[in-house]
């Protein structure tokens, strides 16, 4: 018999939602079949067996649990009898000792899974089961809730019973009590990015420099590219194609803070970019940038876009980043101050592009700027070098023919 444990997926979540079993109570599985999908705060992951045998599950779907958490048995045959175990979490009561529990509320009959988080935010803001069932999806995540609240119309006020025995306690004015109407619940995703920003500005001495960069040229070749390439090219992946460019030159800049006075020197330029479609911020990572063509660069970017629309990262997808660059495209946007990630040593900003007229000889020319901003830890990296990376950062983006397409 072989224990399944819930595997430690990132640094960030101390628990998981089990959102799916992959493979049936008492079917035979094999070393390395996806069994069963767990979602942390930024992914959904499909988890593996670690060794041939007959799944014996021990916790419902959409019940909470936590890394190195037994949630199933791998038994030698389908006769051999489960170890007798202690009610997991979230699986209920009632039943055989380790058979998973009925994951749905009691009446009813859809089978729609609703998973622990969604389900909090259902009973917070009162939503009608009903609503929910309608959008027609096997597992409700609390992603899901939160487009339902973004949708409906707002309804009146539902007085919140224990914020009015809170203010008859202080003394506060009843006109004044809370209600739910009055607060806005943090998405697990947002919970998350909330603990590792304050993380960052407890730990990390961060300081910031940033260097407007005239982008006419190298917007100019991202359109010639995106019609050659038949793939979306941009500012964006120009900026990852060139950073990825300096690890050579910068290794600091990409090197992962270790104990006492030394950093870990990275192997590849891997670069984090952010992708915000509404549904929460996700950090993906391209792969050894300073050494694939731009055209794959570019793919990968495509390809984050569409898997945020749907939420379907993965756990590798988001880590392994050497260095970060945060995307502030909105119009108006004169400059954007980065979070330096816990693990690495910077990060990189970058604004949408904006006209400027500018002398030129005896007349006037028009040329498009973006602001690229550097924060960076002030322990590991100091001003002049912030300052000469950001140089060659902006000598590579304004003469870009010959650096961004020697590699394709």
């Amino acid at each position: 018999m072989t224990e399944f444990r819930v595997p430690k997926l990132n640094n960030n979540d101390t628990s998981y939602v089990l959102v799916e079993w992959l493979a049936e109570d008492g079917q035979e599985v094999r070393d390395g079949d996806p069994i069963v999908l767990l979602e942390t705060s930024k992914a959904t992951e499909e988890v593996e067996a670690p060794a041939d045998g007959v799944l014996r599950r021990l916790l419902a779907e959409g019940a909470e649990c936590e890394p190195g958490q037994v949630i199933a048995r791998l038994l030698a045959s389908a006769d051999e009898p489960p170890a007798e175990t202690t009610e997991t979490p979230g699986a209920g009561s009632g039943g055989n000792p380790g058979e998973p529990q009925a994951s749905t509320p009691p009446g009813d009959v859809s089978g729609v899974i609703v998973t622990a988080p969604a389900r909090e935010l259902i009973e917070a803001h009162g939503i009608a089961m009903e609503r929910v069932y309608a959008l027609g999806r096997k597992v409700i995540r609390r992603t899901d809730v939160e487009e339902l609240l973004g949708a409906r119309e707002p309804s009146p006020a539902v007085a919140d019973d224990a914020a009015a025995e809170d203010d008859a306690t202080t003394g506060d004015d009843a006109t004044t009590g809370d209600d739910d109407a009055q607060w806005i619940t943090l998405s697990r995703a947002q919970q998350r990015t909330a603990e590792v920003v304050e993380r960052s500005r407890r730990e990390i001495p961060a300081a910031f420099t940033a260097m407007n960069v005239d982008v006419t040229e190298v917007l100019s070749l991202a359109r010639d590219l995106t019609r050659r390439l038949r793939t979306l090219v941009g500012l964006p992946e120009m900026v990852v194609k060139a950073a990825g460019g300096l690890l050579d030159r910068f290794p600091m800049f990409f090197a992962q803070p270790g104990p006492g006075p030394r950093a870990r020197r990275a192997a590849t330029a891997d670069v984090g970019v952010t992708v915000d479609v509404g549904r929460g911020l996700f950090i993906p990572v391209v792969r050894d940038a300073g050494n694939r063509p731009l055209a794959e660069i570019a793919g990968d970017l495509v390809g984050f876009r569409k898997t945020a629309l749907t939420g379907s990262f993965r756990e590798r997808d988001l880590q392994g980043g050497a260095i970060t660059l945060t995307l502030h495209t909105h119009d108006g946007i004169v400059f954007a101050v980065p979070i330096v990630f816990p693990g690495q040593t910077c990060a990189l900003s970058l604004t949408a592009p904006r006209t400027e007229v500018v002398q030129d000889g005896p007349g006037f020319a028009v040329r498009k700027t973006a602001t690229v901003g550097l924060a960076y830890d002030h322990r590991y990296i100091n001003g002049r070098d912030a300052a000469e990376f950001l140089g060659e950062l902006r000598t590579a983006l304004e003469s870009p023919a010959r650096f961004l397409t020697e590699n394709g």
